[in-house]
C-alpha cells in the first residue's frame, strides 16, 4: 500500500514535469493578449482602428450557442467596452498564474472557459487555415490535461505546498495528488478525452466540414445578406449585413444598381460616389461600422447597417419587380428583389 502510494505521488511529480512546456507555451498565449493590448498597444479605445470590440464583433455571425451575448454586447458599446476590459485582464491574470503555476488547477479551468469561449466565437476564422479553430480546442485540451497534471515541481504551488495542504480540498484547486483511486482518475482522464475529441469532431465539421463533405473557409470570399429593402417615395433602404470573408479587412463595395423587370437601370451608384455615401443615410446597428472609405464603401466583418439612398429618379416609380445589386470590388454581387406595390 505504502509503494502504491509512493508510486502515486511519484506519478504526479512526472506529469508536472512532462506538461510544464505546454502549461508555460499555452500560459504565454493567454497572457500576452492582455499585453498586447494594454502594455504594447492600448486597444482598448473606442473608434481606434485597433479596438478589441470591433475584432469581437467579428466573431458575431457564425459563431455557435453565445451569438445572442456577443449580439447584446456590441449593439451597446458601453456595455461592450467593460466587456472587453475585463476580459482582459481575466486573460492576463489566468495567463500568468498559469504559467507560474499557483492555483494551477483553478487557472487551467479559466484556460479551458477561456478556449471554450473562442472556439464557440470565432472558431470558424482564419483566412490561410483554421486558426481560430485550432487555438480554441488545444486550448481546451491544455485546459484539462493540465487540471489533471497539476503544476508539478516546478510551480508555486509546489512551493508553498505545506501551507496550501492544510485544507485538502485545495488541492482540486492548486497542484498535488487528487484524492482520487487510479481505476477512477483513469475514468475521469479517458471519458474527458472522449468527450473533447467528440467537440473537436464537431466543431471542425461545424465550421470547417473538416470531417465528411466539401471543405469550406468562410474566411475567404466577402458574403452580405441583404433584407428589408423597399422603396418608399424617392428613397431606397435596404439593410446590408456582413457575414463571412476576411476579418483583417472589409468588404470594398464599388457599386449599387436598381433595375426594373426589363433590365432598364434605374439607380447607378460606382465606387467614387459611394465614398461620398453621406453619413446620415447609414444607421448602423453594432461597434463595427459600415463608413465610405477612399474609393468604396466599407463594409468590415460582422457589420449590420440600414442604408438609405435618396434620388429623384425613385420617384413615382411604376408597379413592379426590380432587382437590387450590390457590388464588391473583387467583382462579387449580391442581388435582391424589391416589389413595388
Amino acid at each position: 500500500m505504502v509503494t502504491q502510494q509512493q508510486e502515486q505521488t511519484k506519478a504526479y511529480v512526472l506529469a508536472g514535469i512532462f506538461t510544464l512546456s505546454l502549461r508555460l507555451i499555452v500560459g504565454w498565449t493567454y497572457f500576452s493578449a492582455f499585453w498586447r493590448r494594454l502594455v504594447l498597444e492600448n486597444k482598448l479605445i473606442p473608434d481606434s482602428s485597433g479596438y478589441i470590440g470591433e475584432k469581437f464583433n467579428h466573431f458575431l455571425p457564425n459563431s455557435i450557442g453565445i451569438k445572442p451575448i456577443i449580439e447584446y454586447l456590441v449593439s451597446t458599446p458601453d456595455l461592450l467596452w467593460w466587456a472587453m476590459l475585463i476580459f482582459t485582464l481575466v486573460e492576463g491574470v489566468v495567463g500568468l498564474l498559469y504559467m507560474l503555476g499557483f492555483f494551477t488547477r483553478l487557472m487551467s479551468i479559466g484556460v479551458f472557459s477561456l478556449a471554450f469561449g473562442i472556439l464557440l466565437g470565432s472558431g470558424w476564422l482564419g483566412t490561410t487555415c483554421l486558426d481560430e479553430w485550432q487555438i480554441g480546442i488545444l486550448g481546451v485540451a491544455a485546459g484539462f490535461t493540465i487540471f489533471l497534471s497539476g503544476g508539478g515541481k516546478y510551480s508555486l504551488d509546489h512551493l508553498f505546498q505545506s501551507k496550501l495542504s492544510k485544507k485538502k480540498w485545495l488541492v482540486w484547486l492548486t497542484s498535488g495528488e487528487l484524492p482520487l483511486p487510479i481505476k477512477q482518475f483513469s475514468k475521469v482522464a479517458i471519458t474527458g478525452a472522449i468527450l473533447l475529441f467528440i467537440l473537436t469532431l464537431y466543431t471542425n465539421q461545424e465550421f470547417h466540414n473538416g470531417v465528411w463533405g466539401p471543405l469550406h473557409n468562410k474566411s475567404v470570399k466577402p458574403k452580405l445578406e441583404i433584407s428589408n429593402a423597399d422603396i418608399h417615395n424617392d428613397a431606397l433602404n435596404f439593410k446590408v449585413y456582413r457575414i463571412e470573408g476576411a476579418d483583417v479587412y472589409g468588404s470594398f463595395l464599388i457599386g449599387i444598381t436598381l433595375k426594373d423587370s426589363r433590365g432598364k437601370t434605374i439607380l447607378q451608384k460606382d465606387g467614387e460616389e459611394l465614398s461620398r455615401f453621406p453619413l446620415t443615410g447609414i444607421k448602423n446597428d453594432y461597434i463595427a461600422k459600415v463608413t465610405p472609405g477612399k474609393h468604396s464603401l466599407i463594409i468590415p466583418l460582422g457589420s449590420k447597417a440600414t442604408l438609405t439612398i435618396k434620388d429623384s429618379s425613385l420617384q413615382n416609380l411604376p408597379k413592379g419587380r426590380y432587382e437590387l445589386t450590390l457590388t464588391d470590388i473583387s467583382g462579387i454581387t449580391w442581388k435582391q428583389d424589391i416589389t413595388v406595390d
